[in-house]
């Protein structure tokens, strides 16, 4: 199977998506090099190119119900994507400027349920860490290409689409070490060593152990400092492991919200022995916490 992983951006012609292509026969999953798209017709190329192949992206494919019920949008995916998308990217931000401001204290933001499990932040944030617009810019090129979305949007089975989320991998294999930043003044030896310390363990047994397969992937993902090159082949670790599991749900949880969307991981979803301790300590211990390292506005 072509299996790619996808680490996106809501600015590529500030910083490139990166894109992993990979092969995956069940049991090893073995890494190509890494592409770099400066335009989104890269991607929606992409989305449209003949299967058979799954890709793990990078961004919430959708918002919170709670969200959606409170602003007033269609409630069902497709409409309320393209909904969002009628705005603008101007309009869009406006109006979640707008709710907030109206929102009191502690409820300004809503988070989905797979963001809670994954200790990820509310897909309604526009600043600083932009996952907001990541979803006006990435949510409707999905709904324009016709791809499978399993448990969330219909399309073609030859073409597949899982959300990923590589900070839940990196702290399986380093806690809440540093790795990454896209400020040049923090990009130090420190957050290089965690890098190559992630790319290392997962080679030398921890995919296996984790993922249920082997990976091989070249040594230079790690060179990049912001991580995006390491954060695509996570992309790609996850949505192998969404393809393994394609006779149970693709690992979709059995209460998958068909609004919201969800995470492809085991320690999201549930679909291992140590989720729920390990979704308890992380939200008891970092309810409130973003990626591993906060990326720059211009994600």
């Amino acid at each position: 199977m072509n299996v790619l992983g996808i680490d996106f951006t809501s600015a590529p012609g500030l910083k490139p998506l990166a894109c992993i292509r990979c092969t995956f026969d069940g049991e090893l999953l073995r890494a190509g090099e890494v592409e770099r798209w400066s335009a989104y017709s890269r991607f929606e190329n992409q989305l449209n190119a003949p299967g058979e192949w799954i890709a793990g992206i990078d961004f919430p494919f959708g918002q919170s119900r709670k969200f959606i019920e409170k602003i007033g949008w269609p409630t069902d995916w497709l409409a309320y994507v393209r909904h969002a998308r009628s705005l603008g990217r101007e309009g869009f931000r406006d109006a979640l400027d707008s709710f907030r401001k109206r929102q009191p204290y502690g409820e300004k933001e809503y988070r989905r349920k797979t963001d809670v499990a994954a200790c990820s932040i509310s897909p309604q944030k526009i600043y600083f860490v932009p996952v907001g617009l990541m979803f006006f810019e990435g949510a409707p090129r999905l709904a324009d290409s016709g791809v499978t979305i399993p448990y969330l949007h219909g399309g073609d089975p030859s073409r597949m689409v899982v959300e990923a989320y590589p900070g839940v991998l990196a702290r399986r294999v380093i806690v809440r070490r540093p790795y990454k930043h896209d400020s040049k003044d923090k990009q130090t030896q420190e957050r290089f060593d965690a890098r190559c310390a992630i790319l290392t363990r997962l080679l030398q047994g921890a995919a296996r152990k984790l993922y249920g397969f082997e990976v091989e992937a070249p040594p230079n993902v790690c060179d990049d400092p912001a991580g995006d090159e390491l954060d695509a082949l996570l992309c790609a670790i996850q949505a192998a492991w969404a393809w393994k599991n394609r006779e149970n749900r693709f690992g979709a949880p059995s209460n998958a919200d068909p609004q919201e969307g969800w995470i492809a991981d085991p320690y999201v979803t549930g679909h291992c022995e140590q989720a729920a301790t390990w979704q308890e300590r992380l939200t008891r211990d970092d309810a409130s916490a973003g990626p591993l390292d906060e990326p720059g506005a211009d994600e």
